[in-house]
């Protein structure tokens, strides 16, 4: 087995990319409400931050037509989707704009949540910060709910099972 050793800079950025899809991760769908209605995303960059406040983060690319929206949302709720959500998690990678799902109710600050998710956590928008094509977003997390199951997860371009 050879081991690809190169320096992360413009000739490498696919190799790049695809070095940080050797990480598993699970999936994650991001909502908020905007005066033009609920708004989501698929995301994989979320992590816990912070048990003292209760904050957890994630990485909008700047890239997304939906970038701004996010940097700027108030609110917004990141579910962590089960194994059987694989269809929601594409839905919301594709259209962002469309929530016409089952089952979908109005959260902290009319935040749109969506039904069976793993976990979900409802927050208010703590802190953004610069991260080089992406922004850092801190949620101070205000309500959780989790059920039981396997997590839908990511690793190396293809969807998978945590659990």
């Amino acid at each position: 087995m050879t081991e690809q050793v190169f320096t992360p800079d413009a000739d490498h950025q696919r190799a790049f990319r695809d070095a940080l899809g050797r990480f598993a991760t699970g999936v994650t769908v991001v909502t908020t409400q905007t005066a033009q209605g609920p708004v989501g995303i698929t995301a994989n960059s979320f992590a816990a931050l912070s048990l003292e406040p209760a904050l957890v983060m994630w990485a909008p690319g700047r890239f997304s037509r939906r970038f701004e929206i996010f940097e700027q949302a108030p609110h917004f709720a990141i579910h962590v989707m089960a194994e059987d959500q694989l269809d929601i998690a594409r839905h919301f990678a594709r259209d962002g704009f469309d929530f016409s799902l089952p089952g979908i109710e109005a959260g902290l600050g009319d935040t749109p949540l969506l039904p069976g998710c793993l976990a979900r956590f409802e927050c208010a928008r703590h802190a953004v910060y610069p991260g080089g094509d992406h922004a850092i977003v801190v949620g101070e997390v205000q309500r959780v709910a989790t059920r039981e199951g396997a997590g839908l997860s990511f690793f190396s371009g293809a969807y998978g099972s945590i659990g």
